[in-house]
C-alpha cells in the first residue's frame, strides 16, 4: 500500500482531495448512470494536468460500467443502444477530424450551451416530450460520437435525449451505463496507443477504485429509494451543472 501511495506522486492534501473527488463522482454515477468522467476531469484538473486526468477518468468509467452492469442489465433499452452505437461509431472519427481544424474550447462551448438550454427547457417544461424513433436514435448517436471525439462530452447529448424522450429512469441508467462502456473502451484504447497511460496513471486509478465503487453502491441505494420525478430533476440539475462547468473550463 505504501508503495502504491509513493507511485501516485501526490502529497497528502492533494491525495485526500483526489479520493474525495472519486467518492463524489462514484456517487453521481451510481445514482444517475453518468457524470463520473466529467466530474473527475473538472475537479481533478485543479491539482493534475488534463492529460494526466483524462486517462484516469476513462479507466474508472469502464470499471464503473462493469460494476453497474449487474445492477442494470435487465433494464437496458437494446434497440436504442444499438442505434446509438452505430451513430457513435461514425461520429467519433468525424469529431477527431473536426478537432484538427477547430480548437476544442469553441466546440465545448457550443455543446455545453446546447445541453444547458435543453436541460432548462426540460426542467421547467414538464410536459415537453420528444418521441423516440430509429432515425433520432441514430442521429443522437452521431452527435454524441462527434461530441466525444472533439470535446470528450459524448455522454451529455445522449442523456438529454433520453430525458426528453421520457424513458423510465431504470432504462436511462442501464442504457447509458453500457453505452459508456463501449464508448470509453474505444477512447482508452486510443490513449494506450498514444502512450498516455503509464505506471503513475495506473497507480492513481487503482487507488481510486475503492472510493469510486463505494460511491457507486451508495448512489445505487439512493436511486432504488427515489421516485421517477426525483430522478428526473436530479439528473437535469446534474446536466446543467456539468454544462456550466464545461463553459467555465473553456473560458479559464
Amino acid at each position: 500500500m505504501e508503495l502504491l501511495i509513493e507511485q501516485v506522486q501526490l502529497d497528502r492534501i492533494d491525495l485526500f482531495y483526489v479520493l474525495v473527488c472519486g467518492l463524489i463522482a462514484g456517487l453521481c454515477r451510481g445514482f444517475a448512470g453518468f457524470g463520473l468522467s466529467a466530474l473527475i476531469v473538472t475537479s481533478m484538473t485543479l491539482v493534475l494536468l488534463p492529460k494526466e486526468v483524462v486517462p484516469i477518468a476513462l479507466l474508472l468509467e469502464m470499471l464503473s460500467s462493469l460494476v453497474m452492469a449487474r445492477m442494470t442489465w435487465s433494464a437496458i433499452h437494446w434497440s436504442l443502444l444499438r442505434w446509438l452505437l452505430v451513430g457513435a461509431a461514425i461520429g467519433v472519427p468525424l469529431g477527431v477530424l473536426l478537432l484538427k481544424f477547430v480548437p476544442a474550447d469553441p466546440l465545448r462551448i457550443i455543446i455545453s450551451i446546447a445541453v444547458l438550454t435543453a436541460s432548462l427547457v426540460l426542467f421547467f417544461g414538464r410536459h415537453f416530450r420528444l418521441k423516440e424513433s430509429t432515425p433520432k436514435n441514430l442521429s443522437v448517436g452521431l452527435i454524441s460520437g462527434v461530441a466525444n471525439g472533439a470535446a470528450s462530452l459524448g455522454g451529455l447529448p445522449v442523456a438529454i435525449y433520453m430525458m426528453a424522450a421520457a424513458l423510465p429512469a431504470e432504462a436511462v441508467r442501464a442504457t447509458l451505463n453500457l453505452y459508456f462502456l463501449f464508448l470509453d473502451a474505444y477512447g482508452t484504447g486510443a490513449l494506450f496507443f498514444a502512450g498516455l497511460v503509464d505506471q503513475v496513471t495506473l497507480a492513481r486509478s487503482v487507488l481510486l477504485i475503492v472510493p469510486v465503487i463505494f460511491g457507486i453502491y451508495v448512489g445505487n441505494k439512493i436511486f432504488q429509494r427515489s421516485s421517477a420525478t426525483h430522478y428526473r430533476y436530479v439528473v437535469l440539475t446534474l446536466l446543467m451543472a456539468l454544462s456550466i462547468s464545461g463553459l467555465v473550463k473553456s473560458f479559464i
